[in-house]
C-alpha cells in the first residue's frame, strides 16, 4: 500500500466521524426536545462531543500527514497525540456535565414523554456508528493512526451507551419509575471517564516517547542479530510519532572492515527493517565491535 493511499484513507476517515457526528447531532436534538431523557441528553452531549473530537482529529491528521520542513525536521506526526489528548479532555468534560445532571434528575425525577422517538433515533444512531467503525478498522489497520484510533475507541463506546439509552428509555416508559434514566446516565457517564482515561494514556506515551511495544523491539534485534557480518548490538532507542516510529541503535562490526564494507552492510540492515516497520525512520550508528564505551544501555541498568 502506497503512502499517498494511507493519507487518503486517513482523510476520509476523518471526513466521515465529522459527517456521521453531524447527522447523529441532529437527530438527537430533536429526539431530546420531545422526550426530555437524561439517557438521550447523554447521549447527545456525546455525540456533541464527538463532532468536536473528529474536528480536532481531522485538523490534527491534517497537520501530521504534512512532511518535515526546515523548522520540524522530524515530522509533524506528534499532532496526532495532542488531537487523541483533546479529545480525552473532551470526553472528560462531557461526562462532568452528564454526572451533574444525572444526579440532579435523580433528586427530581422527571417522566419521559415520546419514548418511541427516542428509541427510533437511537437505533439510528447504531446503524450509522457501526458502519462507521467498521471503516476505522480498516483505516487503522492500514495505517497505525494513533488519533483514528482514538476516535473509533469512543465510538465503540458509543455502541454500548446507545444501547443502554434504549434500555433506559424503555424501562422509564413502561415502568413510570423516573429513576431509571438518570441512573442509567450515571453509568453512562462512569463508562466514557475510563474511555476518557484510555484515550488519554496512549496519547500521552506518543507525547512522552514511550518505547515501542517489547514484541517489536524484540523483532528489531531479531532481524539486526540474523546478519552474519553483525557482531552485536546496543543502545537500541524506538518511539512512535503516531503516524510512524523512529528506529536508532548502534551497529557492532569487524574492525578491520573498510568503511565502504560497514557502509554496505549498514544499508542491508536499513533496508529489512524498512520492510519489517515501512513507516519507521531508520538511524545507525556504527561501532568497532569490542569498543568499551559509554552505553545508554549500561546507564539505563545502572539506574535499575
Amino acid at each position: 500500500m502506497t503512502e499517498a493511499h494511507t493519507h487518503r484513507l486517513r482523510r476520509y476517515a476523518t471526513y466521515a466521524s465529522v459527517s456521521v457526528s453531524m447527522t447523529l447531532i441532529a437527530a438527537k436534538l430533536v429526539a431530546y426536545l420531545m422526550t426530555d431523557s437524561v439517557s438521550l441528553l447523554s447521549s447527545l452531549i456525546d455525540s456533541s462531543t464527538d463532532l468536536m473530537a473528529s474536528v480536532v482529529t481531522l485538523l490534527g491528521v491534517r497537520t501530521a500527514l504534512r512532511p518535515p520542513d526546515k523548522a520540524h525536521r522530524f515530522g509533524h506526526g506528534k499532532a496526532e497525540a495532542l488531537a487523541a489528548l483533546a479529545q480525552a479532555a473532551f470526553i472528560g468534560g462531557s461526562a462532568l456535565f452528564l454526572t451533574i445532571e444525572a444526579v440532579r434528575r435523580l433528586l427530581r425525577p422527571e417522566p419521559v414523554g415520546e419514548g418511541l422517538v427516542g428509541v427510533a433515533v437511537m437505533v439510528l444512531s447504531i446503524v450509522l456508528t457501526a458502519g462507521l467503525i467498521t471503516f476505522q478498522r480498516h483505516v487503522i489497520k492500514a495505517t497505525g493512526s494513533v488519533a483514528i484510533g482514538a476516535d473509533r475507541l469512543h465510538y465503540s463506546g458509543d455502541l454500548l451507551m446507545n444501547t443502554a439509552v434504549i434500555v433506559a428509555i424503555l424501562l422509564t416508559t413502561w415502568t413510570g419509575i423516573g429513576a431509571f434514566d438518570p441512573l442509567f446516565g450515571l453509568g453512562i457517564a462512569a463508562f466514557l471517564l475510563y474511555g476518557a482515561r484510555g484515550v488519554g494514556m496512549e496519547a500521552l506515551n506518543v507525547l512522552m516517547d514511550r518505547e515501542l511495544p517489547e514484541d517489536e523491539r524484540a523483532r528489531i534485534a531479531a532481524l539486526v542479530a540474523a546478519h552474519a557480518e553483525v557482531r552485536g548490538m546496543h543502545d537500541l532507542r524506538t518511539r512512535s510519532t503516531g503516524v510512524g516510529a523512529f528506529i536508532e541503535l548502534h551497529l557492532e562490526l569487524d574492525p578491520q572492515l573498510t568503511l565502504a564494507a560497514a557502509h554496505d552492510i549498514t544499508d542491508r540492515v536499513e533496508r529489512e527493517l524498512r520492510e519489517a516497520f515501512p513507516s519507521a525512520e531508520v538511524t545507525i550508528h556504527q561501532e568497532p565491535a569490542g569498543l568499551d564505551d559509554e552505553r545508554l544501555d549500561r546507564r539505563i541498568a545502572e539506574r535499575g
